[in-house]
């Protein structure tokens, strides 16, 4: 799939969104600055629409088209992009305790086998928590194509939707049930992140999203049309419905924001992606100078950029603390240089070779149908 000059800004922004908010491991931005950050974790819920459509559009299209869906090809090309850097940030953390951002961290086989999100002690085992969200990414993975594989068997629009549907209510009714269960007992533990922040089950309301704009897409290509015409419409509706969901996440921790608020931030950035997938939209139309590059290093970005912050805290110390933008520039610098090193050295050398087997499988006679998305 080309570059996409409105998802590289929509990635750009959700990746440095996210660092931002985890500068708070460093002291932070500031008082006046603050507002920068503390929203921050929602970029991690533009990563979650953005993956729901992408993947959503590599796993329909071929069925859409009648042609037989090679999961083998699928999986392999999802452990090609994800697993080797993610194994040698892991092996950073395991290896080298010197370069965490704190001093705990869960057990091993918990990253590796992506159970952290429902296994994780937030509380005393914070280094290289925010590896969660790569947890539910693979859940996803793993899942989605099984389920896209048999409800197209026998597509049915009025199925989909029901389905759709059935998973927003049902999460809602979770995570109020789960906030109203603990907020009774008050049990002595991180509730609101073991229950209803981390686990995948109620973090799929972005995933969803994504795939909903890929099945419309994908099933319904005029409609597509008809409706990127008014993108700009569409993506000021997506910045209302995304600021009326923050203004409910004030209190991030309160019931209306869990319990409703996740859809309505989830529909929000979805619109802002439908917008985004536009060429003709504001946010399509220009290349932000900067932004497609942040967008192709971002993976490797987010997995490293805590123990690139926790090695300038140790460096600079206090030395610095009266200059906040020279503080805020070298932070910057540390996690730009550190995130293209394994891009550069790691993830870009192994999709390469993606590609190459994937040549080499195209070029056999009976080799498989290659996928065409990163």
């Amino acid at each position: 799939m080309r570059r996409l000059p409105g998802l590289d800004l929509l990635r750009a922004i959700a990746i440095i969104w996210v660092m931002l908010f985890h500068s708070f491991i460093v002291d932070g931005l500031g008082p006046h600055f603050s507002w920068l950050s503390r929203y921050g974790w929602a970029g991690v819920d533009i990563f979650f629409v953005l993956s729901g459509f992408l993947i959503g559009s590599q796993v329909l299209r071929p069925l859409q088209r009648g042609e037989p869906f090679s999961f083998g090809a699928f999986y392999a090309r999802r452990a090609w992009r994800i697993l080797p850097v993610f194994a040698v940030v892991l092996a950073l953390y395991v290896c080298f305790p010197a370069l965490r951002e704190a001093p705990g961290l869960q057990p091993w086989w918990q990253f590796a086998t992506f159970t952290l999100n429902l296994l994780i002690d937030p509380v005393r085992n914070t280094a290289f928590s925010h590896a969660w969200s790569l947890c539910v990414e693979e859940h996803f993975y793993l899942v989605f194509p099984l389920l896209a594989w048999w409800l197209t068997r026998r597509p049915s629009a009025r199925k989909f939707v029901a389905l759709c549907t059935a998973i927003v209510v049902l999460g809602i009714g979770l995570r109020a049930a789960v906030w109203l269960h603990d907020t009774a007992l008050d049990p002595p533990r991180a509730w609101f992140l073991e229950d209803i922040y981390y686990p995948t089950w109620t973090r799929l309301d972005g995933l969803l999203m994504g795939v909903v704009l890929a099945a419309l897409r994908v099933y319904r290509p005029l409609a597509w049309t008809r409706w990127q015409r008014h993108s700009n419409a569409v993506l000021f509706a997506g910045m209302a419905m995304t600021g009326l969901a923050l203004w409910l996440f004030r209190d991030r921790t309160g019931l209306p924001a869990n319990a409703v608020g996740w859809p309505l931030l989830s529909f929000g950035f979805a619109l802002l992606v439908f917008a985004g997938a536009d060429g003709r939209s504001l946010i399509g139309r220009w290349r932000v100078p900067g932004a497609g590059w942040i967008a192709a290093i971002s993976y490797s970005l987010y997995l490293s950029h805590k123990i690139a912050f926790h090695l300038v805290q140790i460096a600079i110390g206090t030395s610095l603390q009266e200059h906040r933008a020279a503080v805020f520039g070298t932070y910057a610098l540390a996690v730009l240089l550190l995130g293209a090193a394994l891009h550069y050295l790691i993830e870009r050398p192994f999709l390469r070779l993606r590609e190459r087997r994937e040549f080499a499988a195209r070029a056999q006679p009976e080799g498989g149908e290659a996928l065409t998305a990163s």
